[in-house]
Order: C-alpha cells, then structure tokens, then sequence
C-alpha cells in the first residue's frame, strides 16, 4: 500500500470551500516529499511552511522519520483543515503508530506536530525546511529571511511550486538569503528550489513593512503574505468613496480586512463606533493590528483572525465592509466570497448595513438578496460594483 497516496487520498479541505475542481494536495506536495526523503536526516527537526490542508505536514510525519515537526500555516482554513485531516487519519494504518497517536497535537503531552508563527520559535534548530512557494514575491523574501536568520546554520530550505506561477524573481529573491540556490529538474510541472548557506542572519527583521499613503493620509502596515502590500487596492479605493454614505454603527466589521485600510478609515471617520478587523490570514491580522498602532487607533480597532466570522455572535454587528477575494488558491472561484456573504448576514443585526465592492463579472447580487437582505447598486465603474444590502428582518421572506 503507497503510504503516500493513502494520505493524500484521504485529505480534505474542510472547513475552506470544497469543489469538484479544487483537491486538497497538488504534486508539488508529492515532488517536495520525495525529494526531502533524501535530505532530511532521520529523529532531526523539520519545520513546514505553507502546508495548504495537511499534505506536507502528514506526509512528512509518515515518510521522513522527523523527531519534530513544526508548522506555520498563514490561513486558519489550513490550520484546521490539518487538525481535521489529522484527526481523520489518526489511528489508521497510514501514519506510523506513534504519530497516529499523536496526531491530535495533544495526547500524551508529545504533539506529532506544534503550530507556530513565523520566526524563532519555528525555525531555532530546524534542519529542513519544507516550504509552498508563496504568491508574492514579498512574502518569499519575509518567509526567506527569517529561515536565514534563526534556522541551523545547515538548514535545507526546499522551496517548491508549480512551473507556472514561478518566476527567475524567486531565485533572486533566494539568493538574497542564502549562498547557494539551485533549481531542480521539474517533474510532473512542478520544480523544488534547494537552497542552502543562510546569510545576512543579523540583519533587522524589516517585516511589517509600513509606508503613508498619501491620499488617505494614512500609515499602512504590511507583511509579505498581504494583498497588495502597503498599496491602496482599487476595489477598496472605489468602496472608500462610499463611506460618507455609511452610517454610524455601534459595532462595524472590516471583514477580509488585509491590512486594514477599509477598518481604519471607517474608525477614522466614526470615532464612536468600535470596529473589528478580521481576516482568515494571520499575516492580514497582523498587519491590520500593526496599521491601527500607526495611526493611533489600536484603542478603536480590534483584530480577529478567524473564518468568514465563525466566532461572532449572530446580530452582533450593525455594519458590515465587505470587498471579498475571487481567487480560491492561484484559481478564480466564487465560492470564498459567497461564504462571506452569508457570514455577514448571519453576523447583520436587522437592519444593519452591508457594503460590499466585487468585480462586475461576478454573480454576487442573488447571494446578496439571499443571505443579507434587500440591495441596491450604489455604484459602477468599468471595472467595480458596489452594493448596499439591508438585513431583512426575522420572518421577512427573501426576495
């Protein structure tokens, strides 16, 4: 039996949204082990970082023969998803007995697995590093610096991606860290990047990254994983416009926030209104934190990272902002904004207001009516709509 296939046959993406067109692993999870099963040196530390849904993770615990494994997963989906897909697989025959009980994390005390963020807790005494390459070119060099800086002066660091959406900028990007970077021969349209040598380990950590934005007047905080950086994105930029039209809520939620931009200004312009922030990102809740400290509103704003609101109350919030992802992963999918949608329309206290901003081409408007309430179009531009839905009220049939 392929221990391998077993544990990718077996993974889901739950609690992210699950397609018939969207899988829990790709082959750059099976080309990253692979070629780990011959770096990795038997009962030494493994560090893994942007494990999607478990694939790495488990996969590692299975076939490398690690003493420890650590984890930093940037979304909340995959850390749960992984905690899930352990849980499911704990106790079979695919992982080995002593990580089939310890699969939860918890039992016996000895975690098969620990959870971390970014930075020396991870990486102190890691001598491979298993790593997703991220989007960005940002969040590489973030991710890249800080395995330079605190990982052992050993360290493996394989780095893989599918062919496609890598670029020479990430061996740049590399080469900035360590001094040796060699790109291996691509299988199945994937590639794995060894890079070795840590250098510039003393360098400051430059990370949250913070810039005025000039036409808000306002100090942005970013970290690599944020879209679109310490920039103003256009779809917030066009749902900013509308902000003398929202009214003053006692509670309003940023939700997607990113870097917290569309939280801020809000806070800004209702300094009677308590605001949050939440993201599914731990780099967007942390750079949302960071930006509110800049513009001497942390007192205002509080930060949440969780999923499409599922630790909020129902009818807790007055006000909702909404200008939602349409990529699922590198894939264009409606599904994460729809699941926003009807995350907000639970959180919407009757009457309450939700703002959302989406690309025309998507068909968000009968979800709105569905799960919030009555909307009308406030604005279009050739690229932008912006909609104002109003939580019906219990017992008011939807449209």
């Amino acid at each position: 039996m392929n221990t391998l296939e077993d544990i990718f046959g077996a993974l889901r993406r739950r609690p992210d949204v699950e397609a018939p067109n969207l899988q829990a692993w790709d082959a750059t999870d099976r080309l990253l082990l692979e070629t780990a099963a011959g770096q990795v040196t038997e009962g030494s530390t493994v560090a893994v970082i942007g494990d999607r849904y478990g694939a790495l993770t488990l996969g590692a615990l299975a076939l490398l023969g690690p003493g420890a494994v650590r984890v930093h997963q940037d979304l909340i989906t995959g850390e749960r998803a992984l905690q899930l897909n352990a849980a499911a697989l704990s106790g079979s025959a695919v992982l080995a007995p002593a990580a089939a009980e310890r699969a939860d994390g918890e039992a016996r005390g000895v975690p098969a697995f620990t959870r971390m963020p970014l930075g020396p807790e991870l990486l102190a005494g890691a001598q491979t590093v298993l790593l997703q390459l991220p989007k960005t070119l940002a969040e590489l060099d973030e991710i890249a610096a800080a395995v330079a800086r605190h990982a052992e002066p050993d360290v493996t660091l394989l780095a893989g991606g599918r062919v496609k959406h890598m670029s020479l900028g990430m061996n740049t990007v590399l080469e900035r860290h360590f001094r040796s970077v060699r790109p291996q021969l691509a299988q199945q349209k994937s590639r794995v990047i060894l890079a070795r040598g840590p250098q510039g380990s003393g360098a400051p950590d430059r990370y949250p990254v913070v810039e005025h934005l000039a036409e808000l007047d306002l100090n942005v905080a970013a970290h690599g994983a944020v879209f679109a950086g310490t920039r103003l994105d256009i779809g917030t930029r066009f749902l900013l416009t509308f902000l003398p039209a929202m009214k003053t809520a006692g509670h309003a939620v940023d939700l997607g926030c990113g870097t917290g931009i569309l939280a801020a200004m809000y806070a800004r312009h209702h300094p009677g209104s308590a605001v949050t922030a939440t993201d599914q990102s731990a780099a967007a809740a942390a750079s949302a934190q960071a930006t509110a400290r800049a513009n001497g509103l942390a007192d205002r704003i509080t930060v949440l990272q969780d999923d499409a609101l599922s630790t909020m109350a129902d009818g807790s919030a007055d006000l909702v902002m909404l200008n939602p992802p349409f990529h699922v992963g590198a894939g264009v999918h409606s599904g994460a904004g729809l699941k926003m949608i009807e995350a907000a329309g639970r959180v919407l206290a009757p009457h309450g207001e939700l703002w959302t901003v989406f690309n025309r081409h998507l068909p968000y408007l009968p979800a709105l009516e569905r799960y919030v309430g009555p909307t009308a179009v406030k604005g279009r531009n050739p690229k932008f709509t912006v909609t104002l839905s109003i939580r019906r009220s219990p017992g008011q049939a939807a449209a």
